[in-house]
């Protein structure tokens, strides 16, 4: 039973509060390059290797999930929101359109509660703190339970890079002992909730009364047709599938491969280290992978493969990366059609690519609608046929998705942590949540000349019809 919140919480939220609302009024006058300064002391300080790597790893092993040895390149993506912010304009006039006579002021969004994933407590606050920082805008991280130390720490360390460029410390503050009472406070009295993590976190922060950005559930599905460049997919695939040991929702988690090129892509995916599942090994599999109520197995989330397969009871061989099952049932009673948050992929043979669009509506309609998707396929009819089919907010062509779809060197996706999944996913944004999300913006309006068309241009072939 779910227990109310303590006087002391409440204290010491609102003593937070008062404390982040004071920072930002001690840097309201900075201009664009103070806080462009500020950013780049977060980037270096939280992005640096022997940080990062150092954060990265006791993040694995504070919360038992991971690749320990992976997840330090997920440091790249502090250098890919760094230079996204850099690049945009955040202090006073940010866009100015004389022909309509507008200008567009930014300004803060205010005091961000930001609710921490336990699969990234070292990557999602130096995220959200360069962008808040580019905003002038003051941020109050609520850590998952299973990773407090390791957000606490960043944080600490992003503390220190305000200290060295002369801003408040307390533009960014880290919540030491979390609980769901308090998370739930603190939504309430901020400005902002920024939300990534599970759906149960998500529906909590559009029910706090206040704005919020929320994160869907993913379901990453990925067709591959004739004209694929099949040794590239199957590497891709593996890239995605092996990050941090699949933790994130946008590692690929089906293939969809066209029946002509099934048989070879399935090879080329075993050549990559896949294991493919014996029918016996399948059942074995699903069952450590789900209770019998459906709900996910915290054991065998975001572990190796051979701890996988240990719990499931079957032998791996050591040179097996990731677990392969072959799949033609799609439902909400087939788990293997679902999201897997583990090194695990469902295989599914399509008899041509017409056929994989009717996969891909089906799949999600079982789950991960608004997240993302992909193609392998040198036919740009096809790629976007596929866009214009899949009911998702983000399709990445010929690119590994965990890597690309929150935004890469190799594409013009906006660099984040955090995906929007849009009214699919129950979100107010099919965006990638990035510097835009961060600010106000006022709008100034002068007048124009008229802007007014005839009724005969506006009505068109109705204009003067019979009317009731």
């Amino acid at each position: 039973m779910a227990r109310d919140i303590s006087p002391e919480e409440i204290e010491t939220i609102d003593a937070m509060i008062i404390r982040a609302r004071a920072a930002m009024d001690a840097i309201a006058d900075w201009d664009q390059e103070q806080v462009d300064r500020l950013a780049q002391s977060i980037g270096w300080h939280c992005g640096n290797e022997k940080t990062f790597v150092r954060i990265a790893q006791m993040g694995v092993d504070e919360s038992g999930i991971g690749d320990r040895a992976g997840r330090a390149g997920k440091r790249f993506k502090v250098l890919g929101v760094l230079r996204d912010a850099l690049r945009g304009k955040s202090v006073g006039v940010i866009e100015e359109d004389a022909e309509k006579g507008l200008t567009k002021i930014a300004k803060p969004a205010g005091v961000i509660a930001s609710l921490i994933p336990t699969t990234n407590p070292e990557l999602t606050p130096p995220v959200t703190g360069l962008y808040a920082a580019k905003c002038k805008d003051a941020v109050i991280f609520s850590p998952h339970p299973r990773a407090k130390a390791t957000t606490n720490e960043m944080v600490n360390v992003m503390r220190h890079a305000c200290k060295l460029v002369g801003a408040p410390e307390d533009l960014f503050q880290c919540v030491t002992q979390p609980s769901i009472p308090g998370t739930n406070y603190l939504m309430s009295q901020a400005d902002l909730t920024l939300a990534t993590g599970g759906k149960p976190m998500v529906h909590a922060a559009y029910s706090s009364g206040k704005p919020a950005y929320g994160v869907g559930a993913g379901n990453s599905t990925m067709v591959i047709d004739e004209t694929a460049d099949i040794a590239e997919a199957a590497a891709n695939s593996r890239m995605s599938k092996m990050s941090d040991f699949g933790s994130g929702c946008s590692a690929d988690g089906n293939l969809i491969i066209v029946d002509a090129v099934y048989e070879q892509m399935k090879a080329a995916l075993i050549s990559e280290g896949g294991y493919l599942c014996s029918p016996e090994e399948k059942q074995l599999l699903a069952k450590a992978l789900w209770k019998e109520d459906g709900s996910r197995r915290v054991e065998t989330v975001a572990v190796s493969a051979k701890t996988i397969a240990d719990f499931a009871g079957f032998d791996l061989p050591d040179d097996r990366k990731f677990l392969m099952v072959e799949q033609e049932e799609i439902g909400k009673d087939h788990p293997f059609s679902r999201e897997k948050l583990s090194v695990t992929m469902a295989l599914y043979r399509a008899k041509d690519f017409d056929d994989t669009l009717r996969l891909v509506r089906e799949i999600y309609d079982v789950g991960g609608k608004g997240h993302s998707c992909g193609i392998y396929s040198f036919d740009e009819d096809r790629i976007l046929r596929h866009a214009a089919n899949a009911p998702v907010s983000r399709v990445m062509v010929r690119q590994p998705q965990s890597k690309a779809n929150a935004g890469s060197f190799s594409n013009g996706m906006p660099m984040t942590s955090s995906l929007g999944c849009g009214i699919w996913g129950g979100n107010i944004t099919n965006e990638n949540v990035s510097l835009k999300h961060y600010m106000n913006v006022t709008w100034v309006a002068r007048p124009i000349p008229e802007d007014r068309p005839s009724d005969a241009e506006l009505f068109g072939e109705f204009y003067n019809t019979e009317v009731l």
